[in-house]
């Protein structure tokens, strides 16, 4: 009965910004970290930024690092992906995902929202 809904993704020109939206809805649910991912066109799915609600540890992929940043605010059951400075690079379906309690891994993700850069 829970689910992750992106939204904010869209078209934007190289140089621009968007913020990226993972709503939660339904039951209540624990996790220890929640991820940013995206996939590119022929390319594989990529953890690109993650941190952990307990704090003290925060990823951003080499890729991503001073351009994009993650946050959450954990009583709204909302998580955001702040992207500037885009590049033709960023262009991908952008996912969101919950690793929770008792899982290995990130076990529940979004729909995925597509991010689309142009020069």
């Amino acid at each position: 009965q829970v689910q992750l809904v992106e939204s904010g993704g869209g078209s934007v020109q190289a140089g621009g910004s968007l913020r990226l939206s993972c709503a939660a809805s339904g039951r209540p649910f624990s996790s220890y970290a929640m991820g940013w991912f995206r996939q590119a066109a022929g390319k594989e799915r990529e953890l690109i930024a993650s941190f952990r609600w307990s704090g003290g540890n925060t990823y951003y992929a080499e890729s991503v690092k001073g351009r994009f940043t993650i946050s959450g605010n954990k009583a709204w059951n909302t998580v955001y992906l702040q992207m500037n400075s885009l590049n033709l690079e960023d262009t991908a379906v952008y996912y969101c995902a919950a690793h929770r309690v008792g899982e290995t891994s990130y076990g529940l993700w979004g729909q995925g929202t597509q991010v689309t850069v142009s020069s």
